[in-house]
């Protein structure tokens, strides 16, 4: 059994792993995410801000201290859809490897990959379609895990996320005028009919939609007043089309300091929740899917089980290696 740690940067979490594999499986994984908010006013300024700058970091050495607590060996730390938007992410690059950190800005392609090997696990064999909805991007997979390793049938990532819309359309007003409101669905469901459309995804006969991300974690959460939260109940929960309508609707009635002191919400997503909800929303409008299966098997998943690949000098099971540091 090889322990590896891995740090993901998103746009609005950065979520560390630390994880026992064997076998090419995952068997046991410590996770921790916080609400950095990397993506603050970036739609508008194209930078990465200092204030988010210093949260990140604050968080990162946190996490080294962590994962060196807990002896793993090796980590790896990549970056997402805000490094890949902003102008100036060489200064988080910079900052990264001070720490010792040789991190890697990933194409939406390969995060894309990493959270389908993730999700995977629980559905081996069978043909699924994997949304990783996150603050500035989406990631849409169709694949299976076979006897053979991972089969990607098809892969894009598409520009649209919690954080992107609620700084495009949801804060001019709080809460957003129905103007504002049905600007952000037409914004969010026009690149996803189309990447449904080029790939062929209503005709690929997937078995199911499964989600990951903060937003339909916390759909689930605030529709079950999970408090505290409860990662066995959340994860491979079901939501209905109708159901995920009905938390926007409601969500969309409060300002932001209502959604804060939801049951299962955390505050610090507050801001931000309403555009999640309507991103998935529009996801499975465009998608033909009236079901949704949740997923906490997601990147963090994908990340560890490459980590562990490339430590036993076995093939990447995506087409992509990460940089390890040593961290003892």
């Amino acid at each position: 059994m090889g322990r590896v740690a891995c740090i993901d940067i998103g746009t609005v979490t950065c979520r560390l792993a630390v994880a026992d594999v064997q076998g090419g499986r995952v068997q046991s994984l410590h996770r921790r995410s916080t609400i950095v908010d990397v993506g603050e006013d970036l739609t508008r300024t194209g930078v990465i801000c200092e204030a988010a700058q210093r949260r990140l970091m604050a968080c990162v050495d946190d996490y080294l201290e962590e994962a060196r607590g807990m002896e793993a060996p090796a980590i790896c730390c990549t970056l997402t859809s805000a490094a890949r938007d902003a102008s100036n992410s060489s200064e988080l690059l910079a900052q990264l490897a001070s720490r010792g950190l040789d991190a890697q800005v990933i194409p939406g392609e390969v995060e894309g990959s990493l959270t389908l090997l993730g999700v995977c696990q629980d559905f081996p064999g069978r043909l699924v379609l994997v949304a990783d909805n996150g603050g500035g991007s989406t990631e849409l997979a169709l694949g299976r895990l076979g006897d053979d390793g991972l089969e990607v049938r098809a892969i894009r990532s598409v520009d649209v996320g919690c954080r992107r819309l609620t700084e495009r359309f949801l804060q001019a007003g709080d809460p957003p005028s129905p103007d504002d409101l049905a600007a952000a669905h037409a914004f969010a469901a026009e690149p996803f009919v189309q990447t449904v459309r080029d790939l062929g995804l209503r005709e690929a006969g997937a078995e199911r939609l499964v989600v990951t991300g903060g937003t339909v974690t916390s759909l689930v959460a605030i529709q079950a007043r999970l408090v505290p939260y409860d990662s066995s109940y959340v994860h491979l929960h079901e939501l209905t089309r109708d159901e995920v309508d009905a938390i926007e609707a409601q969500l969309a009635s409060l300002t932001v300091a209502e959604r804060s002191v939801l049951p299962g919400l955390q505050p610090k997503r507050a801001r931000v929740i309403l555009g999640g909800a309507v991103a998935v929303a529009e996801l499975m409008r465009a998608t033909g899917f009236g079901r949704l299966t949740v997923s906490e098997s997601d990147l963090l998943y994908g990340l560890a089980l490459t980590v562990d690949a490339v430590c036993v000098d076995a093939p990447s099971p995506v087409s992509w290696e990460p940089n390890l540091t040593a961290l003892v």
